[in-house]
């Protein structure tokens, strides 16, 4: 059974065909390319032709924004808890992914039900979507993404929630150096999520490749989990990499120690037109209670 985050009332995937996506944020209408939409249905919604914003991919790499009608940047708002600034960026990205609200809810529940104080590690946070979930319920949070850029882009996201004065610690750094770090110092976390990317470049210029980095990073990562630990969560984006493969790392790495449940599938974000669910990236999830 996949994750549907069905709770949005502001956003909205109207259609997707032809390899993109028509999507509402907030009564603003993006078209987005989306390599998993690889049917070819018709495209019966008359707003595929009244976009605000198209992104536009190039055969060369990356891609442009075609702008109409849209501000620099908009709020949007997901229940009562958390409030995102939006705002087109490169590689047709908006500084939310709407699919992980499934992620939140489950965050959000597990922290409350736990009726302790909760320690949570945040890596490769971006604009920081689980940091101000977990904050809204109670967790102290610790976000680390090394993009001075996204940081900031988070602090206003908290301030937005009303969680400015939450207990967040903003941290601009290289994600596996910090945990090395901190297990030099002997600091432990109840709950970890990392949202690693399928490639990228470390502060030395040392290739990561999430194929063959996955592996020896969560293995580094769960040395900094608490002896009484609440949830461990891996995100990720790379097509080809099957949710059952997350859930074999967390089982040997995580519930091999620490017993307790592992779960992992699909994220997915229903679509108005067709009443079908898009899928958008993986999750695996281990917790220390059973189902």
């Amino acid at each position: 059974m996949a994750w549907i985050s069905r709770d949005w009332k502001e956003y909205e995937v109207l259609d997707a065909t032809e390899g993109f996506r028509l999507e509402s944020w907030a009564g603003k209408l993006l078209v987005r390319p989306d390599p998993q939409v690889i049917w070819a249905t018709e495209r019966a919604d008359p707003r595929w032709d009244r976009f605000d914003a198209k992104y536009h991919r190039s055969s060369t790499g990356g891609g442009r924004w075609e702008l109409r009608n849209l501000p620099e940047s908009w709020l949007l708002h997901y229940k009562e808890y958390l409030t995102f600034h939006v705002k087109p960026m490169n590689f047709k990205h908006t500084g939310v992914f709407p699919e992980q609200a499934a992620n939140w809810d489950f965050m959000m529940e597990t922290i409350r039900r736990a009726g302790r104080p909760i320690r949570v590690l945040n890596l490769f946070a971006y604009t920081g979507g689980a940091t101000i979930a977990c904050a809204a319920a109670g967790a102290s949070v610790c976000h680390v993404d090394a993009a001075k850029g996204m940081v900031l882009w988070a602090k206003e996201n908290a301030k937005a929630s009303g969680l400015e004065d939450r207990p967040i610690r903003w941290i601009v750094d290289d994600c596996a150096k910090f945990v090395e770090r901190e297990i030099r110092r002997g600091k432990t976390y109840d709950a970890i999520i990392m949202d690693p990317p399928s490639y990228g470049r470390g502060p030395s210029g040392e290739v990561w490749k999430l194929e063959e980095n996955l592996y020896p990073f969560v293995e580094l990562v769960s040395r900094v989990l608490s002896d009484d630990p609440l949830f461990f969560i891996i995100n990720s984006y790379t097509t080809g990499l099957a949710p059952s493969v997350m859930r074999y790392l967390t089982e040997t790495l995580v519930a091999k120690k620490y017993g307790g449940s592992t779960q992992s599938d699909e994220l997915r974000l229903p679509v108005r037109d067709t009443g079908l669910a898009l899928p958008c990236g993986a999750t695996c999830r281990w917790t220390k209670e059973r189902p």
